[in-house]
């Protein structure tokens, strides 16, 4: 390995994380101010920026919205050709600058202060004209950046992006956002599926085998090759399961037994299978799964029979 390559990496990572770590100094009075308006706020809070800061503003805005807290991006340089109407009287704004003296934030601040919302400045330079006008200030100064130059913005939106992560966090706290609240907002892609898909979710598009106690090997074996899953569950008249029999269990069967004649499905069926309540989200039933090293669930609701929960189910939904 090129030994300069990997040490500037390294001294990257190091001026990146120095970057992050100097932020613990800045949880001051003024984030806890921010974290109350923002909290408290009637309306939204609208972030903005310029350059790299807008972009940073974007994924601030996407974390807020998707925990909770209504947000909207307006690019500074839109905001003073027509995009302040998006701003409505109960709303909070926060505006992103590293320097703090853009020409564009410049022109957009006094706006912004005329319309009376209450502006809150993450900055990194205290003396900045961002700084001096804002009415609470997140200071997210660095030392230096990572960039060989000390130019290209790199430490400084790598601390803007975890100062934003840090108020979205403390704003979950605050709002009690659970899990399921997460899953609300998330219900599309792996992520959602594994907060809000369940049991029951999997399984309707299934067959369902199923043979009575009394039925003969071959209705067994048909049922088993027919359903494609692997087994069969062995259930009363009524529905209720009394066992199962997999393809392994047949297996072993033949592999004992000169007389298969006479056999019925009582006589092979395990009849403590693992089950599952529909109910049960389906990463839980892959934890099942996969402590007991087994590819098949029984689904039984109050002894009712419902169907089968296969491993391949939760593959195809990107579970596992």
């Amino acid at each position: 390995m090129n030994p300069t390559i990997r040490q500037t990496a390294l001294h990257t990572i190091e001026l990146e994380a120095a970057s992050i770590t100097g932020l613990a100094q800045f949880i001051n009075e003024d984030f806890e101010k921010a974290v109350t308006a923002i909290h408290s706020a009637k309306g939204r809070l609208v972030i903005s920026g310029i350059g790299k800061s807008a972009i940073v503003a974007q994924k601030i805005v996407s974390t807020l919205n998707s925990t909770g807290t209504p947000s909207l991006f307006m690019h500074a340089a839109d905001a003073i050709h027509g995009d302040l109407g998006m701003i409505r009287e109960e709303d909070l704004v926060m505006i992103i600058s590293k320097s703090g003296e853009s020409p564009e934030i410049k022109v957009l601040v006094p706006l912004i202060k005329g319309f009376g919302n209450t502006l809150i400045s993450m900055v990194g330079n205290l003396d900045s004209f961002l700084a001096s006008q804002g009415d609470i200030v997140l200071n997210t100064t660095v030392s230096k950046e990572a960039c060989p130059n000390n130019l290209a913005p790199t430490s400084s939106t790598t601390a803007q992006m975890v100062m934003g992560d840090v108020l979205a966090v403390c704003l979950m706290k605050l709002n009690g956002f659970s899990g399921e609240d997460f899953a609300r907002f998330h219900p599309g892609g792996n992520l959602g599926k594994r907060l809000y898909l369940r049991v029951s979710d999997l399984i309707v598009s299934n067959e369902k085998p199923k043979v009575l106690p009394g039925a003969g090997l071959k209705e067994v074996i048909v049922e088993i090759t027919e359903k494609r899953l692997g087994v069969t569950a062995v259930v009363d008249e009524a529905g209720k399961l009394s066992g199962i029999i997999t393809d392994g269990d047949l297996r072993r069967m033949l592999e004992k037994s000169s007389d298969i004649g006479a056999i019925k499905a009582k006589d092979i069926a395990s009849t403590t299978p693992k089950t599952i309540a529909p109910d049960t989200l389906a990463v839980e039933a892959l934890d099942v799964l996969r402590k007991n090293d087994i590819s098949q669930l029984v689904v039984v609701e109050d002894g009712n029979y419902l169907g089968i929960l296969h491993i391949h189910d939760l593959v195809r939904e990107g579970i596992v």
